[in-house]
């Protein structure tokens, strides 16, 4: 794609890596077959390449977003799967993120927009405060229908049935390997999961010291960023990134560590992007070293000695976009299934989102409805005993419409290898 950008334009780095992207970009149209959106409103606009068009019009002409601009990227998933199908290698990711930032700065929302984006923002990345809020819309959830806004509906069905007590092997710690250790690894204990679901990170631990790692829980670490990130909020995501970045820089620093290991795909997107995002930024050489220590928990465990078991159950796997298309990991966690002898099968359309992306759900939730049905019926049509998911936000929604439990991987392959039976397979018995 030819450019036009000037030579002062350039001398900013983030147009010049935007004028990078949209120069490799040949027009091909590849993206809109597999883009989420544009299979639901078939709008050209509401594909990566229409959404390419507008972005280069924007920041060329160096004017603000408008309200048609603004509609189309917000509509955007970051699912990525574009970039999974690109046969030139376009970036979208940095390029969508440019974007938003840029939108961010020039644009103001309408009120209720901007109410609801801080609100996500000040509570979501916070356990504690996504605790009390979770209880709220649990409290609220019968009255839902009262809401004249769908987004506001949206957050109260996001209530799950139960919130989990507070787990306090979330707490900072070194939890010791079991025998001989062979690695020694730190756990992003994350901030929404901790809030949702404890039995992952519990399940994460317990499997990681079985197979031989020490595993650290670091001082100061929490929330990746990627939720303000994706919303172009900049200083923000930065802030919670570089506590990262020095939390985990001082274990490197103290006795070492040969990976930092993250159970939420879309955490684990952002977190090996940090080279990236701080390339401009003092932290610049820590922010490489990290992205390079940060590990999927499923890379990690091919590394380890997964014991062979014998499984009944038909495991239907669904493929995170950020796993799948973020970290180009597509069969790690099925060939640990495997090895732990589940029955593994996958839904038709295994590339297509569920519709989750963050905080998509809640700010898109009609496309949201729609893509989540979508993937809820292929993986239904597999007959599965139990599903399986390697992020958070897939197992929230998509368990909120599947009649068998939804799991998280390591919850499976933990279970196999002498821990507890997942309690949602238990409770979905009872």
């Amino acid at each position: 794609m030819q450019t036009n950008f000037t030579p002062e334009q350039l001398s900013d780095p983030g147009i010049a890596r935007a004028n990078e992207i949209l120069r490799a970009c040949v027009h091909c149209g590849f993206c809109t077959a597999t883009c989420p959106t544009y299979a639901v409103l078939g709008d050209e606009l509401d594909s990566p390449r229409g959404r390419i068009y507008l972005i280069k019009d924007m920041l060329e002409n160096d004017r603000p977003a408008d309200e048609k601009i603004v509609k189309h990227l917000d509509r955007c998933l970051s699912c990525l799967a574009c970039m999974t199908t690109c046969p030139s290698g376009v970036h979208y990711m940095h390029l969508i993120d440019h974007a938003r930032a840029h939108v961010e700065k020039t644009y103001k929302r309408p009120l209720m927009d901007r109410l609801l984006r801080w609100t996500l923002a000040r509570i979501i990345p916070y356990p504690g405060r996504f605790r009390v809020a979770l209880l709220g819309a649990k409290i609220g959830k019968p009255f839902r229908h009262l809401l004249p806004d769908p987004r506001l509906k949206a957050m109260l069905e996001m209530a799950p049935k139960r919130i989990p007590p507070v787990s306090r092997s979330d707490d900072a710690q070194v939890f010791p390997a079991q025998g001989e250790r062979k690695m020694r690894v730190a756990l992003m204990t994350g901030c929404a999961q901790k809030a949702l679901d404890t039995d992952i990170n519990d399940a994460t631990i317990r499997l990681l010291t079985r197979l031989g790692c020490d595993v650290v829980v670091a001082k100061g670490a929490g929330c990746c960023g990627a939720l303000t990130h994706h919303m172009g909020k900049e200083a923000e995501s930065h802030s919670a990134a570089a506590k990262n970045i020095r939390a985990w820089m001082a274990e490197v620093q103290g006795e070492g560590l040969e990976a930092i290991v993250i159970n939420t795909s879309g955490c684990g997107t952002t977190v090996k992007d940090y080279g990236h995002m701080f390339r401009n930024d003092p932290l610049a050489k820590e922010a490489k070293l990290v992205s390079g220590l940060a590990k999927d928990v499923s890379e990690v465990l091919l590394q380890l000695e997964i014991p062979r078991t014998e499984q009944t159950l038909r495991v239907a796997y669904h493929a995170a976009c950020s796993l799948q298309h973020g970290q180009q990991i597509k069969t790690a966690p099925k060939d640990l299934l495997k090895k732990a002898g589940f029955e593994v099968v996958e839904p038709k359309d295994s590339h297509l989102c569920c519709g989750s992306a963050g905080t998509y759900n809640l700010l898109q939730p009609e496309i949201s409805q729609e893509l989540k049905a979508r993937k809820v019926a292929t993986l239904a049509a597999k007959a599965p005993d139990v599903v399986a998911a390697g992020n958070i936000g897939c197992i929230m929604q998509i368990g909120s419409g599947m009649d068998v439990p939804v799991v998280h991987t390591v919850e499976l392959l933990d279970w196999a290898t002498g821990g507890p039976k997942p309690s949602k397979m238990i409770s979905n018995l009872s």
